[in-house]
């Protein structure tokens, strides 16, 4: 009676799982298209407000990427922490900071940056970074890893955004910072 166990692969983490096919779907069809797609669809710039893609742009952007360093950059960083956080606060919620994040990041670049063209995940893996800091809360307590992720994290895209100029957007990772550290203390307030 001895029975075999066998190992199953298991879908731990849906929205990360589904948020990684999609931008692999992106950067694949961007290589097939020459970059049109990202043009058109997953990347944000200023265009006119009557054209009904502006708006996918505002939540699309997220899933574009200018190649294959880019996207496994990204990437790596959600695959790493977002089953945890997924685990931990659950699918809608991934859902909710992935497409707040997009849409907070893609305003700000379209208002503030109307000559530059955004895309990428880096908002929401940063977002996802100070999320997780949030993940060992206690009622009126801030853990000091959160403090010093949030310093060291900020105070390095300060100085890259005033003295470094590598075509990386400063503000979109300072923003999903702020929003995954915002939800993150109103998940956890809510909890408590």
């Amino acid at each position: 009676m001895n029975k075999e166990r066998r190992t199953k692969i298991s879908i731990n983490s849906p929205v990360i799982l589904g948020f990684t096919a999609v931008c692999l779907a992106a950067l694949l069809l961007s290589f097939i298209t020459g970059g049109f797609t990202n043009n058109l669809l997953f990347s944000v710039y200023r265009s006119s407000l009557l054209n009904p893609l502006t708006f996918i742009r505002f939540f699309g952007h997220v899933f574009g990427h200018s190649g294959w360093q880019h996207f496994m950059g990204n990437i790596m960083l959600i695959l790493i922490v977002g089953p945890l956080l997924e685990e931990k606060y659950g699918s809608s919620n991934m859902l909710f900071v992935i497409m707040t994040t997009a849409l907070i990041t893609g305003l700000a670049n379209f208002m503030l940056f109307p000559g530059v063209r955004l895309l990428g995940a880096s908002g929401v893996a940063f977002a996802l970074i100070l999320l997780s800091s949030f993940v060992r809360i206690k009622d009126g307590e801030i853990p000091l890893t959160f403090i010093l992720v949030a310093v060291i994290y900020i105070g390095q895209q300060i100085f890259e955004g005033i003295f470094v100029n590598d075509n990386i957007s400063n503000l979109t990772h300072i923003i999903g910072g702020l929003v995954g550290a915002g939800i993150g203390y109103a998940l956890n307030r809510r909890k408590g």
